[in-house]
């Protein structure tokens, strides 16, 4: 276990995260759909079933005219739904309220000015309770970013 932990710590200094409001983000190397493709297999590789995807990007880019947009905002944008049987059990026993944060999501994005890197990221919980997604999030980017 202690193993695990500092292999994941070195992957996530390597990759070069920041944190900043609530939210940890790391920019990956690769395609955006390369990217998306690697997260799918990081979420699917901990045993756990996608819910949902939503296509951010996709939805900004047609409704943009339609809202008065003047910009494209991302080249590729995605947000993967899921939950954790093993993790939610945890953190809802722990409190009742944390069924509010479930499915948990991991998004990817592309910004659409050129050059533009690929981010992967997260919403952290900064309840006590939620440190078991917290950490299953951050195992799932690790695992995507390298």
């Amino acid at each position: 276990m202690f193993y695990k932990a500092m292999t994941l710590t070195a992957a996530l200094v390597l990759a070069s995260p920041a944190h900043a409001d609530g939210f940890f983000t790391v920019e990956a190397e690769g395609s955006f759909d390369d990217v998306v493709f690697a997260v799918e297999l990081a979420i699917t590789g901990q045993g756990l079933v996608i819910d949902s995807v939503n296509h951010i990007g996709a939805m900004l880019a047609r409704t943009k005219e339609d809202v008065g947009g003047t910009k494209d905002l991302f080249a590729g944008a995605q947000v993967m739904s899921f939950c954790s049987a093993d993790v939610s059990r945890q953190v809802m026993e722990a409190d009742l309220m944390n069924i509010q944060y479930c499915p948990y999501g991991i998004y990817v994005f592309e910004p659409a000015e050129e050059g533009a890197s690929v981010t992967i990221g997260y919403r952290e919980y900064s309840d006590r309770s939620m440190q078991p997604v917290n950490y299953l999030l951050q195992q799932i980017v690790a695992d995507a970013a390298n």
